[in-house]
């Protein structure tokens, strides 16, 4: 008999192990996924020309609420848990629910799950959402470009759109944001590696965006989302570890199993942690990888007009993921609000609106800065409108893409950028150079 499978997921890392191991595998029946941390994407289908010949009518997504009364009703057999930053805690927690309801529980090991590259593949992911990923690929794809390797970005999936039309997506300019109707979370992962005129590949099924990108690529930049382990098996495995949240990196799923399968770590944000938290981060990280090799960098902000910001009443944007899945309280908007001598500010929880205001109470160790966030146009203007009802003098754009191209705001903004800045050696461009010289 078939065994009845349940995946739980968050339209990404559940799509993927579907796609390899249960779409054309007649031993299973994949009854349902279930989703969670994103809003709005339960409620639809996995649809059939995703599915696969086994399943004529697609597969159903319920809100992971609804995970008891799927295994009861579908008499379901496994539960398979597959998405991230979430910690070891909680995924024993719905263990329990899932062993009690009578179903076996499984996590699919990366080594099961990561597809083979023609092309060299140098990954970038984290032990935690915010640590850093994105800057440290921007700096791999500068020192790749540098060595005149053409290089295209393949980024960790977030179809939260029409499945169908999301199946492989290229994006090669800013009219491709449009196109594909992207929501400020894809646009922030995406628009800075187009800022620098590097091709990124995106969507749903994995094997077929890596036959695309091998044929236009000399190396594969794998980017991880939250803190997933890569889809693609890396040449060069580079994981970002945050100080901010020491102890985070042997905590978290999949991060624990990130750090362990580390070539490179690079304890990121030096110049705001403090030293004693660094240490105990080194030694963490040596406790369970002591051979990876350790890179300390730097995350200095840029902006665009430092000496606007003083003696300003400002709201700080800042980047959503990092306060909701990586549970900060600030990022790159208050330290550089602090920084350059902001007079004041303003809480923004009594401006909110909507979907906005309710991020607030789902996430309530933020600090008094907005989240960007945008999953939906709804929310897009939602958080247009809450920017918009703060009363101050200047909004201090944190997010990685200028909000200002997505909404009209009705007070001036300035933008604050962050890049990686390696203070010790070797550094990513020895590292890389010695290992493709052995690809």
């Amino acid at each position: 008999m078939k065994k009845k499978v349940l995946i739980m997921g968050a339209a990404g890392r559940d799509f993927h192990n579907f796609n390899l191991h249960f779409r054309d595998n007649s031993n299973f029946k994949v009854v349902a996924f279930t989703a969670t941390q994103i809003p709005n994407i339960e409620g639809r289908i996995y649809p059939k020309e995703l599915a696969g010949k086994l399943y004529p009518r697609g597969i159903p997504i319920y809100p992971e609420s609804d995970l008891n009364r799927v295994i009861r009703e579908e008499k379901v057999d496994l539960v398979v848990f597959s998405y991230s930053d979430v910690s070891h805690e909680y995924v024993m927690h719905r263990a329990s629910e899932v062993l009690a309801a009578g179903a076996d529980y499984l996590l699919l090991s990366p080594q099961h799950t990561m597809l083979e590259s023609k092309k060299p593949v140098v990954a970038v992911c984290a032990v935690r959402t915010g640590a850093g990923k994105s800057q440290t690929a921007r700096k791999v794809c500068r020192i790749l470009r540098k060595r005149e390797k053409r290089v295209v970005v393949v980024r960790h999936p977030m179809p939260y759109g029409d499945l169908t039309k999301q199946i492989v997506q290229r994006f090669a300019g800013y009219e491709d944001l449009d196109r594909y109707h992207c929501t400020i979370e894809e646009r922030e992962e995406y628009e800075p590696h187009i800022q620098q005129k590097v091709v990124v590949y995106a969507g749903v099924d994995y094997e077929e965006i890596l036959k695309k990108a091998q044929k236009e690529a000399e190396v594969i930049v794998w980017e991880g989302g939250n803190n997933d382990s890569p889809f693609f098996t890396p040449d060069l495995h580079i994981v970002v570890a945050d100080p901010h949240r020491v102890s985070h990196e042997l905590r978290y799923h999949p991060g624990e199993t990130n750090l362990r399968l580390a070539d490179v770590v690079v304890i990121n944000k030096l110049d705001t942690a403090k030293e004693e938290d660094v240490e105990r981060l080194e030694k963490n990280i040596f406790s369970i990888n002591p051979d990876a090799v350790i890179i300390k960098a730097n995350s200095p902000i840029i902006i665009e007009d430092g000496q606007e910001i003083k003696g300003k009443r400002v709201l700080v944007v800042e980047d959503g993921p990092t306060l909701t899945h990586g549970e900060m309280s600030y990022g790159a908007g208050l330290v550089a609000a602090r920084k350059y001598g902001a007079k004041e500010i303003i809480n923004p929880r009594p401006y909110s609106v909507r979907t906005i205001k309710e991020t607030f109470v789902q996430y309530p160790q933020m600090g008094p800065v907005l989240p960007a966030i945008g999953y939906s146009a709804r929310q897009i203007k939602d958080l247009e409108e809450s920017v918009n009802a703060v009363p101050c003098d200047l909004v201090l754009v944190a997010a990685p893409i200028d909000l200002r191209r997505l909404m009209k705001l009705n007070k001036p903004a300035v933008r604050v950028k962050y890049e990686l800045e390696e203070i010790t050696k070797p550094d990513l461009e020895e590292i890389i150079t010695r290992r493709l010289k052995r690809i």
